[in-house]
């Protein structure tokens, strides 16, 4: 771990209270109502090792799907995410898009990146390929799903920054999106997963 990221981690519960206190990137949608046009479980990505990942493996569990990054004041939560997936292993598939997209606070390889969550974090859930998340040509295609309406049914969202978290059901609805700011352990997020 680098200095910037020792720094990062200690200031982390700091950074969540004051971006809460002043109302930053804490918004979170909620849309159980629409299905979506493009069939979520169609859609494929790679693994980070290379390997296709395809959803229709992932039928009957709720995904949460979160773009991250290694440098950044929100690169905590992989602990949270890690804590969550043990949780939840049984109904919940997370899966990390690394990304570079917000301040290049992902420079690393996909290497780099496993080899880092690993060692500081223990990250067992699959990380992708590290990839385009925000709107443009390039645009992961899973990101493109996430946030076109015309795709998804609903949500035209994307990404505010680093860790922002898309819930997705066992049937392959689009149902929530959760900024950076709203912890993967916060209630908010946990009655999502539990459907409450």
């Amino acid at each position: 771990m680098t200095v910037k990221q020792q720094l990062l981690k200690a200031v982390y519960p700091v950074w969540m209270s004051i971006t809460k206190m002043l109302g930053m990137n804490v918004r979170t949608v909620t849309n159980d109502k629409t299905a979506p046009l493009v069939p979520f479980h169609s859609l494929m990505t790679q693994l980070n090792t290379g390997k296709d990942l395809d959803f229709s493996e992932l039928k009957g569990k709720k995904v949460l799907i979160v773009n991250t990054a290694s440098n950044c004041g929100y690169t905590n939560q992989y602990d949270d995410l890690q804590k969550l997936y043990g949780q939840f292993e049984s109904k919940l598939v997370i899966l990390g898009f690394p990304a570079n997209d917000f301040k290049e606070q992902e420079k690393g390889s996909d290497e780099d990146i496993a080899q880092f969550c690993k060692i500081n974090f223990g990250v067992t859930f699959p990380l992708m390929r590290k990839s385009v998340v925000v709107k443009n040509p390039q645009q992961n295609p899973v990101f493109k799903w996430l946030t076109n309406a015309a795709s998804n049914g609903w949500n035209n969202k994307q990404p505010s920054w680093n860790f922002s978290k898309y819930l997705i059901s066992e049937q392959g609805h689009l149902t929530n999106y959760f900024d950076p700011s709203v912890s993967p352990v916060s209630s908010e997020v946990i009655d999502a997963i539990k459907g409450k």
